[in-house]
């Protein structure tokens, strides 16, 4: 099997003002790829691009909203005006959402949907055919142990990387033959921004970076796992041992995230 290499390589990163996309977005440019890092807050890309400036590879900053089908055209229309060929698409734009299900609006729900879900299938759709023109290409869905098993409080967004997983399982079975690699990364908490941006959030943000792991070694697990052109990652030791009790013994997962969950 090819290793994937960064040197060189076209690649999109989305979610990269912050946290697990910044960090990807950096550690790829410093290996020598051009990456077109997409995210909503102008400033926050300026001072990606401005940290990468020594870096061998270029990163090119595109600011705008995912969900919207114009600017998903504009960041292929981008790509084409550097490449031909695209070797990498990273999917890491998220939003989270906190509290009961009862209590949340529906509008939650729909936004969650929105952004994790709908705007990263449109997106990967758009890039399929320039992923294709490379002879060695992967796509990376940035998931969540919360796509492997659910908990409260964390309802609409657990669903939303349950559809990451399904969807990524079936494309990596649809684009074998292709040679395109679809890789899932699934962290679990990271010491990021991303639940200051929760929709409705309920909880002390403190709570949810309590023993978090790092956006910088997230992405370097994610890159290490892009590279080998691996499937799957669980990241962390608990996320292992809950995906692990989920699928050997569901009854006390359930009940040991219903008490303590």
């Amino acid at each position: 099997m090819v290793r994937w290499r960064p040197t060189g390589a076209t690649t999109i990163v989305t979610g990269a003002s912050s946290g697990i996309g910044w960090e990807i977005a950096r550690q790829l440019a410093d290996r020598g790829a051009n990456v077109v890092a997409v995210a909503r807050r102008t400033e926050r890309l300026e001072k990606l691009q401005t940290s990468a400036s020594a870096a061998p590879g270029e990163i090119i900053p595109m600011a705008g909203d995912l969900t919207d089908p114009a600017f998903r055209q504009q960041i292929i229309d981008r790509v084409a005006a550097i490449s031909p060929h695209l070797e990498l698409l990273v999917n890491n734009a998220g939003i989270g959402g906190i509290g009961p299900f009862a209590e949340a609006s529906p509008e939650r729900l729909r936004r969650i949907m929105e952004v994790n879900f709908f705007a990263t299938v449109e997106l990967t759709r758009l890039a399929l055919p320039m992923l294709q023109a490379s002879d060695n290409a992967v796509i990376c869905n940035i998931s969540s142990v919360l796509g492997h098993r659910g908990v409260p409080g964390k309802s609409e967004y657990c669903a939303s990387k349950f559809a990451i997983h399904g969807w990524s399982d079936s494309l990596r079975a649809e684009l074998a033959r292709s040679g395109i690699q679809v890789t899932l990364v699934s962290p679990s908490t990271t010491a990021s921004e991303f639940f200051d941006v929760a929709i409705e959030t309920q909880a002390a943000q403190a709570q949810h970076r309590r023993g978090a792991m790092s956006p910088a070694r997230v992405a370097q697990l994610a890159i290490a796992a892009i590279e080998k052109r691996r499937d799957e990652i669980v990241l962390s030791p608990g996320g292992k041992l809950l995906v692990y009790l989920d699928r050997c013994c569901p009854w006390l997962a359930n009940r040991l995230i219903a008490r303590f969950g």
